[in-house]
């Protein structure tokens, strides 16, 4: 039987610019069953980013509802939004969000500084998951030194190094090729084969469709089933 991790109701965000009200999501609903690959497709600038946040519980909406196994995100405090994010989700942000003055190594190390492994666990878990993704000579270097898509793959590592239950991810194969962008789909639902865990992903290209278990299209503020082609959306 199906387990239900997010059920979204009528979810609604809207922004304040210039003393103008603007309105991203408007009554999106969302089912997203656990242990699953779920897909959202957009254009640019529809909402998609928005709405990983508020799953993430890094903003809050508007007005609606985002029930997290079966307990609504915004009825938590700050604090226990944070915890939820340490102990449970891993979030690949668009921008990569890694620290500057920090090296790749100690970006990904940063994730799991504060639970019980040993400094030397930490490192060596760090360090294996960057080699994985083609890093190894890269370990030392600042965000600042690698190029786009290397920090990419960095801010993956950071994402899995924790083994996160749930992982949101806005646009992971954006700026790479589209053999790394193909490694990078399939390390990401590794863990959901493997553990159990779920995976949302963002984005606006192409996302091969035998890895995907649900696919949706963001547009207009709701979400609908997706049209799909012959072996990519």
């Amino acid at each position: 039987m199906s387990e239900l991790l997010f059920n979204v109701k009528n979810l609604c965000k809207s922004f304040h610019l210039h003393g103008r009200v603007i309105p991203v999501l408007k009554g999106l609903n969302l089912a997203a069953e656990a242990r699953q690959t779920h897909v959202i497709i957009g254009r640019s600038g529809t909402g998609k980013s928005t709405l990983l946040g508020l799953l993430a519980g890094l903003d809050r909406p508007t007005s609606g509802t985002i029930e997290l196994e079966g307990a609504a995100l915004e009825t938590r405090s700050n604090e226990a939004l944070a915890m939820l994010r340490r102990q449970k989700i891993g979030i690949i942000f668009q921008s990569f969000n890694l620290l500057p003055s920090w090296t790749a190594v100690e970006n990904v190390e940063a994730v799991v500084m504060h639970s019980k492994t040993s400094p030397a666990e930490r490192r060596k878990k760090a360090v294996a998951l960057l080699e994985e993704l083609g890093l190894g000579d890269r370990l030392h270097n600042l965000p600042v030194e690698l190029s786009v898509g290397q920090q990419q793959r960095v801010a993956v590592a950071r994402t899995l190094v924790n083994e996160p239950r749930i992982i949101l991810a806005d646009e992971p194969t954006g700026d790479v090729d589209p053999e790394l962008g193909l490694e990078i789909i399939q390390r990401l639902v590794a863990p959901v084969r493997a553990t159990g865990a779920t995976l949302i992903i963002a984005t606006h290209g192409s996302f091969p469709l035998e890895y995907a278990d649900h696919v949706w299209e963001l547009k207009d503020g709701v979400l609908a089933s997706a049209k799909v082609r012959s072996g990519f959306l």
